[in-house]
């Protein structure tokens, strides 16, 4: 296997995902509120920088909608939310497990960082396509009957 090695973030992107709030975040949260504060600078940090994971909340909102739509009952609503959540925290831990390898290695391939970043990855893809196989059981027969009833 070839060695690919990664340049290091230029110092303006590093700035802009490490600022200066954020440097004593490894302490404990004062409060509740900063907690949260914390939480969100992590999707928010995802929604900015990870296409899958803006693919999969794109199509967790399309499904929600499209289930709502169908007028399907508060608990399959609910199934397909449920899942669609399971896709995105798996997404948000994948982008942490990818950055704790990189940050690990220094940016530079080793057998076992691949191993954990396909492995994190794998856990996304399974978790997606199980979420469609519940989307498309609770979803298609609803759908199909609306596009009958029309045509």
């Amino acid at each position: 296997m070839s060695q690919q090695i990664s340049p290091p973030p230029t110092p303006n992107r590093l700035s802009t995902l490490v600022s200066k709030e954020r440097e004593l975040s490894w302490q404990i949260a004062s409060n509740l509120f900063v907690s949260f504060k914390y939480a969100w600078a992590g999707i928010s940090y995802s929604f900015q920088t990870q296409r899958n994971f803006r693919i999969h909340l794109s199509v967790c909102a399309f499904a929600i909608g499209l289930s709502i739509f169908l007028h399907l009952q508060s608990v399959e609503i609910a199934i397909i939310a449920i899942t669609s959540g399971l896709v995105l925290t798996l997404e948000l831990l994948n982008t942490a497990i990818e950055s704790l390898v990189d940050l690990t290695v220094k940016q530079t391939y080793h057998d076992l960082a691949k191993v954990a970043k396909d492995c994190a990855a794998g856990a996304v893809l399974v978790s997606a396509l199980v979420s469609l196989l519940v989307a498309a059981t609770l979803l298609l027969p609803p759908l199909v009957a609306l596009i009958v009833t029309t045509f």
